[in-house]
């Protein structure tokens, strides 16, 4: 193919690979500072949150919850719906909102910095000091003070006998289905195998999860994945652990696999599979050697507090660092690295206070230190357990799953804060502010909290470092 060369314009102060949630804060706070910016990207604006991930992912997760309260809605005297979803439908509308998100929160707000100048096509680095923009038949040639790799990450394959021939889903392609699968086999239970598994089983597909590691959400603390496990287990989704996937193949039809557990070979039979086993960073084709920069085997970018990479004019952010796999860091680091890059400021990025959730039903969220990883650090810690039983708002909107696990020190200061429950992903932010202004159970019990409210149940916890919650009264004192 035979490509004409054209060098940009002007050189930038601050050239940005990727155009999802890392890229457009660098972007932004880079124009806000005066600086005059590009931003190259190949695909849709966005990036993973608003097209593939965050939105589209929370989008279903509510339609479903509808369908399924409709449908089994445990509660006395209420009618159990039978009309079938109109799953095409659903997945219409997900896509009309994507579609006006992705144009209202990065078509239109790019619009309105003139000084950060768009390009679309696949870039790579020529040397530390140029990048090569391939579009349609053009190449752009472009140089820049820094550069900023955003480039995100795309789902990850495993190296299993046959995958590849039955080209499973994955977290893009599972949200595109417009007609609903009889049965799915999910490979992986982390946040996005357990969120779009829950998503098919309440719409009515017949769903397994297989995990290689020995429980659910192998990240959380054992009491958190366990009780969802039972949560989700008791819904009807058929859960299997310790099992590793040995092969699959086409049969009648459909996808078969078989998986060795503790208990055996274990042989399963779905119409589609969903590959849900992690991410890849996309910088294979980046130029990074070029460049100077320095990656892992999975392409994971190496940087340091100041989001600086091995090359020191050239920075990275979001998915593509390999850290926690969040919009909410992708943004931070993005503004972190764009600061430091254009100010010299030498902002670090402190992931000690950012919470995270998984938005299955019921939810998960934490924040601060798990138990182990505290005794790890030398903490001397003493750990309280509450199930949401004792929460009166539980027993009267009849909901009761979950827990919250608080993590304390030996001055009874809040240094983790782990729920499974309703709503979790609102309740954490009471232990962010917790963990981060370093509140103690004390705190907790002088603070009065609305009745009745799932939120009391942080009362409750600090209450249970004292006495026997089982014999309190409705009002925790």
């Amino acid at each position: 193919m035979i490509f004409n060369r054209r060098s940009s314009e002007a050189r930038f102060d601050l050239f940005i690979l990727g155009g999802g949630s890392a890229a457009f804060a660098a972007a932004l706070t880079a124009a806000e500072l005066g600086a005059r910016v590009g931003l190259v990207e190949a695909r849709v604006l966005g990036g993973t949150c608003v097209n593939r991930g965050c939105v589209p992912s929370k989008n279903l997760l509510h339609a479903a919850q509808l369908y399924w309260n409709y449908r089994c809605p445990e509660f006395p005297g209420l009618p159990r719906g039978a009309e079938p979803a109109d799953f095409r439908s659903v997945i219409a509308q997900k896509r009309d909102l994507v579609a006006a998100m992705q144009k209202a929160k990065y078509v239109d707000v790019l619009a309105a910095y003139p000084s950060i100048q768009l390009f679309r096509g696949r870039a790579r680095f020529a040397s530390p000091d140029q990048v090569i923009i391939q579009a349609d038949h053009t190449e752009h040639v472009v140089t820049a003070r820094n550069f900023l790799i955003a480039t995100g990450a795309s789902p990850r394959t495993l190296p299993v006998e046959g995958l590849n021939q039955i080209r499973p889903l994955d977290y893009e392609s599972v949200m595109e289905l417009e007609e609903l699968p009889e049965s799915v086999l999910v490979i992986g239970a982390g946040p996005v195998g357990l969120e779009l598994g829950q998503v098919l089983h309440r719409f009515g597909a017949r769903v397994t999860v297989l995990e290689m590691m020995p429980r659910i959400l192998p990240g959380e603390e054992p009491e958190i994945s366990d009780t969802l496990a039972d949560c989700l287990s008791r819904e009807g989704i058929e859960i299997h652990t310790g099992a590793r996937l040995r092969r699959v193949w086409r049969e009648n039809g459909c996808a078969a696999a078989e998986a060795e557990t503790p208990h055996g070979v274990l042989r399963l039979q779905a119409r589609h599979v969903l590959l849900a086993a992690g991410v890849d960073a996309n910088t294979r084709d980046l130029g990074l050697e070029a460049a100077g920069v320095v990656a892992d085997s999975r392409g994971f970018v190496a940087v340091n507090e100041q989001m600086r990479t091995s090359a020191p004019h050239i920075w990275a952010a979001g998915d593509c660092t390999g850290g926690p796999l969040l919009v909410t860091v992708a943004a931070e680091q993005g503004r972190i690295a764009a600061e430091n890059a254009l100010t010299r400021k030498g902002a670090k990025f402190d992931s000690r206070f950012i919470p995270h959730a998984v938005f299955t039903s019921p939810e998960v969220a934490s924040v601060g230190l798990g138990e182990a990883e505290a005794r790890r650090q030398g903490l001397r810690v003493t750990t309280k357990r509450v199930s949401f039983d004792h929460v009166p708002k539980a027993a009267a909107v009849r909901d009761t799953r979950g827990l919250l696990k608080l993590v304390v020190d030996d001055r009874y200061r809040i240094v983790g804060v782990h729920l499974v429950s309703p709503q979790a992903a609102d309740l954490i932010h009471i232990g962010v502010l917790a963990v981060r202004q370093r509140l103690t159970i004390a705190d907790l019990l002088e603070t009065t909290f609305v009745y009745p409210t799932l939120a009391e149940v942080f009362k409750i916890a600090a209450i249970a470092f004292r006495k026997d919650v089982t014999k309190l009264s409705c009002c925790a004192q």
